[in-house]
């Protein structure tokens, strides 16, 4: 007599399987997600490293193009200036990049500081033929802070905050 056996394959995976990979997705996912958003910190730096840029760029086009350009900051954003001759200042709209800007939602100018000027007074001017007097500008999201200085050389950094 013949004995009948089973020859057929296993077909599909197992649930422990099935778990195991579920699980290997579920952190990966977690992973990126953490490195993809970052922390109030993150934001805050990469902000005033943005920032920075571009007072170094509106000081460079105050050196190549003879005119003056200031920076102001006032409610969630900040704004760049052009001398305009005798019609005084007026607000740089054709350039995109020393356009206003906002600031992301949250975060604020929480501390300017010019040396040798009063605390109401804050324009930040680059003139075409000296550098800029030394200033610190802090940004703030919650408890994140980080600061945007320059030395009586015209020397930009970006400082962590306290």
């Amino acid at each position: 007599m013949r004995s009948i056996t089973n020859t057929r394959k296993p077909q599909g995976f197992t649930l422990i399987e099935l778990l195991v990979v579920l699980l290997i997705m579920g952190l990966l996912v977690s992973l990126a997600s953490v490195i993809v958003r970052p922390d109030d910190r993150g934001l805050v730096r990469l902000e005033a490293e943005r920032l920075a840029q571009l007072l170094d760029l509106a000081a460079a086009e105050a050196r190549l193009t003879g005119k003056s350009i200031a920076w102001t900051a006032g409610g969630p954003g900040y704004r760049f200036w052009r001398m305009a001759g005798d019609a005084g200042w007026s607000e740089v709209r054709d350039d995109d990049l020393l356009r206003a800007r906002m600031l992301p939602q949250g975060m604020g100018i929480s501390g300017r500081q010019i040396e040798s000027m009063a605390a109401g007074d804050l324009r930040l001017v680059f003139t075409p033929y000296t550098p800029p007097l030394p200033f610190a500008v802090e940004l703030s999201l919650g408890a994140a802070r980080s600061t945007v200085a320059a030395s009586a050389i015209g020397e930009l950094r970006v400082l962590p905050g306290e």
